[in-house]
């Protein structure tokens, strides 16, 4: 169903879309929504600017066409959308998507992860930065504790939702953290995958020297919990996944910025006002959902969508430094 495939000017398919829900959140993690930009005035999106769920399973449907074989449901927050469970019961009855997952901050999972599971969720990731509640209270910018997102862990496998962990770690700030969520990973039994601060969007102030690399990251693990890694599952893999050795928990690195992986990159965004990435590091998306709304036919859609991907050259971050102009928020393209 899927079938011609489309590749871009590097010869990269167009095989993963990444949708988000919302660009609303509950946490305010200052690498994403740093609180002194998202505050209470903050102008996010009308809800008559948001994709209807209708709109996103067509979406969903003529991407799958176009050759998109996995989709997962981003924000924001998108546990904070209303009756997301329908949505995803909607994208599961597509045929031709092999793998329909979520990321989350885990909030709230533990209140929707049955209704999930049972509409058709394959697996779900959830940001967890750090175990100490001190320091996961620095991260996420609010009140909010680390209990609520362990148990929402746990209610999620319950209800036989597989669970990967991503932390986001910044040098100063939660490198102490890699080994307990490491030995969180061992006790709860779950992947759990590091990934290097990322310079996404222009709010979070990033710089150079408070990215803790993924050789860093690696060595602190290895030293207590030896590693061996594993050859990569899927094409445009973006972990660099290991074993713990004597387990089954696995540790991934994501080093978008110590060692790039543009070459392999086959992922899609679509924001929740229906406009489409093709990096995350970009600055403007394509509207897909204004022709949409204007009546336009559902082979003009996917004429649309081979238009934005078969021109693609998108290497931002095997260019950092020098490549320019505004990039969008990760909040808003989805991550």
């Amino acid at each position: 169903m899927n079938e011609p495939t489309l590749l871009d000017q590097l010869r990269r398919p167009l095989r993963d879309l990444r949708i988000s829900l919302t660009d609303r959140c509950n946490l305010r993690c200052g690498y994403c929504m740093p609180r002194e930009v998202y505050g209470d005035s903050y102008p996010f999106l009308p809800p008559q600017h948001l994709m209807s769920f209708e709109e996103i399973a067509r979406l969903a449907r003529l991407f799958v066409i176009s050759g998109v074989k996995k989709i997962r449901l981003t924000g924001g927050e998108p546990l904070m959308r209303s009756g997301v469970d329908d949505l995803v019961a909607m994208l599961a009855a597509i045929r031709g998507i092999e793998d329909l997952a979520m990321t989350s901050n885990g909030i709230m999972l533990g209140h929707y992860c049955e209704r999930l599971a049972l509409a058709g969720l394959n697996r779900v990731t959830v940001s967890l930065d750090a175990v100490d509640e001190e320091v996961f209270a620095t991260m996420s910018g609010t009140g909010a504790k680390v209990s609520r997102v362990i148990d929402g862990i746990r209610a999620a496998v319950l209800h036989g939702l597989p669970v990967k962990v991503n932390a986001v770690i910044i040098r100063g700030k939660n490198e102490s953290q890699i080994l307990p969520l490491v030995r969180l990973a061992l006790a709860e039994g779950f992947s759990i995958r590091f990934i290097e601060y990322m310079d996404v969007g222009e709010t979070n102030h990033w710089r150079g020297e408070d990215v803790v690399s993924g050789a860093e990251i690696h060595d602190i693990i290895h030293a207590v919990y030896p590693l061996e890694p594993l050859a990569a599952e899927v094409p445009g893999e973006v972990a660099k996944r290991h074993r713990i050795v004597d387990s089954t928990v696995q540790v991934g690195l994501i080093t978008s910025v110590t060692k790039p992986f543009c070459a392999d990159c086959n992922r899609a965004r679509l924001s929740s006002d229906g406009r489409l990435f093709t990096c995350l590091f970009a600055g403007q998306g394509t509207d897909m959902l204004g022709p949409m709304r204007d009546g336009a036919s559902d082979q003009e859609i996917l004429e649309k969508i081979a238009a934005v991907w078969l021109p693609r050259n998108d290497c931002y971050s095997e260019l950092r430094g020098l490549a320019s102009g505004k990039k969008a928020e990760m909040s808003y393209l989805g991550g």
